[in-house]
Formats: structure tokens, C-alpha cells, sequence
């Protein structure tokens, strides 16, 4: 995996030594705060909620379990995106569900990025034989080998779909706790909805630049009511400035008021969310952060990320590792109705970079189940008290 390696060798050197802080974008407004979180969110990103959707969390094992119930229902198409497409039992599960599918004639599309999964060409050939259209996105040498495609999308008749971090391979295949073999702990969300259309539509963003085709105008179906549930994905690419996923979750920390928890995986934000997480912490709001610990996959970030950890709880924050396993979830939850679960890890490369995505709901019911869960984490970890010392600048 030496390409995946060098891959996070940059992202750590982005993370140590990226642009400098009067370069960096920084949305810390108080009229941000003062002007209501979806006027916010609109003018922040160009996202408006969609009403009408059921969400669920199929966290862990469970995302292989709903895909092939989803894949199952498909009766026009399936669209699998993902950075990560490994060999194994949960790659056969995949692949079993869509042959029974493309034998009845579904239109089967899939994009792997090229980087992430560097051995997909015997899985590509297999897919292609019962019928699939699928391509690798951004062959290296490209014009930007560090713009990867890292959204992981199953998106079925553009009515249902599941995004979160997970990948195909055998290593999400679990509980979240056990280690022995790896099964990672994650987070993703399954909906039916509305907000599924601009999932379809980010993958057709993508499946144009690498087939040079647009999707059937059929694939984008009138959106039904499934629920009452308010949610949108939000898109993301690489921007000199500030890309979408910057500003989103630099928006989401401004417009909390009672509790900012956060779940990342390769946790070395930029100095403008480092502040706005201080800030928050000094105001009185509740926040905390759970990270990787020994048993990350990346151990070229810990330093970086201990460093930063360590800042936010002398600080205020309160800051977590957790222990069992490798912890890749992306998620934040904020005050008691707003949850984003995605792809965006909080460092430079995720955040200036790659292509990503997440999915923000507002639901009250929603957020207690994932304050659930998120407890629950920390139950496993570790929380981590810093020595004195100066502060990390």
C-alpha cells in the first residue's frame, strides 16, 4: 500500500505545515451566530434542508447488512463511490448482491479512487463481467495526486442510500470493539428521502469527470416523503481558499451553544477550528473530542494530534482516545437536534483536498441515539489530562 502511505505522509505534513494562520480561512463571526443556523447554513455552503427523510445509523458491521437489503430493492440502479475496495468476504457479500441485481437487467455504476484502493483491478474485472460499468478515479500521474476521491456512497434508484466512513473491506466487518481481527469502529447513516438526490448528484459530478457521460434523467425520480426528518448532504472538492467542508464544519462550531461533541479519525484541525473549539470550550459550551489512540492505522498522526489534544484540554475541551480499536468515524453532534455524519476527516488533506462528503440532519431522536452512542465510545477510551507546559503554537 506505499502509494496509501505516502498519501498520509502528506496529509501529515499538510497537517504540521500547512498555510499559515493570516492564509487560512476563518469564519468566526458573531452574525454567524446571531442569524439563525439555516440562513446560516445557506449562504455558508449553498444547503438548504430537505424535508421528508427517515434516517437510521447502521454503524459498523451493520453498513454491510443494510447495502445488501438496499442493493436487494435496487429496480433501475446502483451506485457504489468509495475510496477503500478490498478483497475479502464483505467485498464477495457486495459483489454477490449486485450480480443477482445486473442478471435483472439494474444498471450497476461504481467509482473507486485509484490511491485508495491500488489493488482493485482483479474486483474491476470481476465487476465488469456480470455487467457493471466501473472506473478508477484520477489515475495516477495526475494533474493534483493528492485530490482523491475519498466519499463512500451506495446509493440505490436515487431513492435510498448509506454514506459514513466506511469502506469495502473486511475490517469494518464488526463490532467496533474487537481487535482481534481489526474491526474498525465507525459511523454512517442509511436514509430514504429526499436528501438522497443530492447524494446521486455528487456522484454524478464525479461519474461525468471520469466517463465523460451523464447519468439517465430517470436516476434523479421526484422526491417522495419518507419521514420527518429534515436532512441534505453537503458536497465537497479541493479549494484554494476554503472548500465546502471547511466552512461547514467551521459553521457548525460557531453556531453551537450547548454542546459540540465530536468523533474523528485523524484529528489535526486547522488553527481556524482549533480557536473556534477554544473559544466554545471558554464560553461554557460542552466540548469534547474522541480521537484514535495507540491503536490508529496512522501512527505518523498521533504526534501532530496528541499536540493539539493536549492544547484544547488545557483549554477546556475535553479530549478522548479511544482504546479497543482503530476509531474511524467522522461525525459531530451539536446541541440537541444537529448531527453530521460523513467522509471529512478534520485535517488538511480532507479538508483542502479531497473530495468528501456529509450528511447533516436535524432530529432530536436522531441526536439522543447518536449521545448514546458517543458515551458509549467513551466508556472505551481514555481521556487525556495534559502535563503544564506552554501551549502548542
Amino acid at each position: 500500500m506505499p502509494r496509501l502511505l505516502v498519501l498520509l505522509a502528506c496529509a501529515c505534513l499538510l497537517g504540521c505545515f500547512g498555510r499559515s494562520g493570516a492564509g487560512e480561512f476563518r469564519l468566526d463571526s458573531p452574525a454567524i451566530e446571531n442569524a439563525g443556523f439555516d440562513n446560516a447554513l445557506f449562504q455558508t455552503v449553498g444547503a438548504t434542508f430537505r424535508p421528508g427523510n427517515h434516517v437510521e445509523p447502521v454503524d459498523n458491521g451493520l453498513v454491510f447488512d443494510a447495502a445488501v437489503r438496499i442493493i436487494r430493492e435496487a429496480r433501475r440502479s446502483v451506485h457504489l463511490e468509495t475510496f477503500i475496495w478490498a478483497q475479502g468476504a464483505v467485498s464477495d457479500r457486495i459483489i454477490d448482491a449486485i450480480a443477482k441485481r445486473a442478471r435483472d437487467g439494474v444498471a450497476c455504476r461504481i467509482l473507486v479512487d485509484s490511491v485508495g484502493s491500488p489493488d482493485f483491478g482483479g474486483l474491476q474485472t470481476r465487476l465488469q463481467g456480470l455487467g457493471c460499468d466501473v472506473h478508477r478515479m484520477r489515475p495516477i500521474p495526475g494533474q493534483d495526486d493528492v485530490a482523491r476521491d475519498h466519499r463512500k456512497m451506495i446509493i440505490v434508484d436515487g431513492r435510498v442510500a448509506i454514506t459514513g466512513g466506511f469502506g469495502i473491506d473486511d475490517k469494518w466487518d464488526g463490532d467496533g470493539v474487537r481487535d482481534d481481527p481489526p474491526q474498525w469502529r465507525d459511523s454512517n447513516l442509511l436514509v430514504r428521502g429526499p436528501a438522497v438526490l443530492d447524494m446521486q448528484q455528487a456522484f454524478a459530478e464525479n461519474w461525468e469527470e471520469a466517463t465523460g457521460a451523464l447519468l439517465p434523467a430517470g436516476d434523479f425520480p421526484p422526491p417522495e416523503d419518507e419521514g420527518g426528518t429534515p436532512a441534505v448532504f453537503v458536497k465537497s472538492k479541493e479549494n484554494s481558499i476554503a472548500t465546502p467542508d471547511d466552512r461547514l464544519t467551521q459553521l457548525l462550531i460557531a453556531s453551537a451553544k450547548r454542546r459540540i461533541w465530536i468523533s474523528n479519525a485523524y484529528f489535526v484541525p486547522s488553527t481556524p477550528v482549533m480557536a473556534l473549539l477554544t473559544r466554545k470550550a471558554r464560553e461554557g459550551v460542552d466540548v469534547r473530542v474522541l480521537a484514535p489512540g495507540e491503536k490508529t492505522d496512522a501512527r505518523e498522526y498521533l504526534p501532530s494530534q496528541r499536540a493539539r489534544m493536549d492544547q484544547l484540554a488545557r483549554d477546556g475541551v475535553r479530549t478522548y482516545e479511544y482504546e479497543p480499536t482503530m476509531m474511524h468515524g467522522k461525525t459531530m453532534m451539536l446541541d440537541d437536534e444537529v448531527v453530521m455524519v460523513g467522509s471529512t476527516n478534520l485535517d488538511a488533506l480532507s479538508l483542502n483536498h479531497m473530495d468528501e462528503g456529509a450528511l447533516l440532519v436535524k432530529d432530536a431522536h436522531l441526536a439522543a441515539e447518536e449521545a448514546r452512542r458517543f458515551l458509549r465510545d467513551l466508556s472505551h477510551s481514555v481521556e487525556r489530562v495534559p502535563p503544564e507546559r506552554h501551549a502548542i503554537r
